[in-house]
């Protein structure tokens, strides 16, 4: 399959609730529509992942995260510094709209999002017009994949579509910070 139709058949799989594993900055992601309840509660069943913790989103750009975050309570100038550290392997903590499923924020009123550069979930992202839930290709406690064959060999049975290209080669997973103070959470 050509990489565009890859990302076309990843795009009907997200359409139908259906878990993509798909590559990130430094590991494969789990993935699905986060406005589908069912897909979410299948990847932290899947990943066997405390619904407290919450997940992040990846998204092609600012656009796609409004649907999520509570837009109103960032300064004009405060979004000008959490905008400039996008795109990238950045992700940040936002305030989360209070209507979005709690499947998403977790515990929190707050939502763990990031404008990727990874160009195959830029595309995806753009083919569907949405942002994607992601969250390590991994069970809880193990190593998370970095190739498209370690997704395979761990979760193969239990997704619907492996995106088969590679990360970006970052060695340790994005930092995550608190993108309205600036505060590291995770290097």
């Amino acid at each position: 399959m050509s990489n565009t139709s890859t990302i076309k058949h990843a795009a009907e799989v997200f359409a139908q609730g259906g878990i993509i594993a798909y590559p990130t900055e430094a590991v494969f992601g789990l993935g699905c529509d986060p406005d589908n309840d069912d897909a979410v509660k299948k990847i932290l069943l899947l990943k066997q992942r405390s619904v407290d913790k919450g997940l992040i989103l990846l998204a092609a750009n600012y656009s796609q995260l409004l649907p999520y975050l509570n837009d109103s309570e960032i300064s004009q100038d405060t979004r000008f510094s959490i905008l400039s550290r996008w795109p990238g392997a950045i992700t940040q903590v936002l305030p989360a709209k209070s209507n979005i499923s709690p499947l998403l924020c977790g515990a929190f009123n707050s939502i763990a999002v990031r404008i990727t550069n990874h160009p195959d979930v830029v595309a995806l992202c753009k083919q569907t017009n949405k942002a994607i839930v992601s969250t390590s290709a991994n069970l809880t406690g193990q190593p998370p994949a970095t190739t498209w064959q370690q997704v395979e060999q761990q979760l193969g049975d239990k997704i619907d579509c492996i995106i088969k290209t590679d990360t970006l080669g970052f060695l340790k997973p994005t930092s995550i910070i608190n993108g309205l103070t600036g505060d590291v959470i995770r290097k």
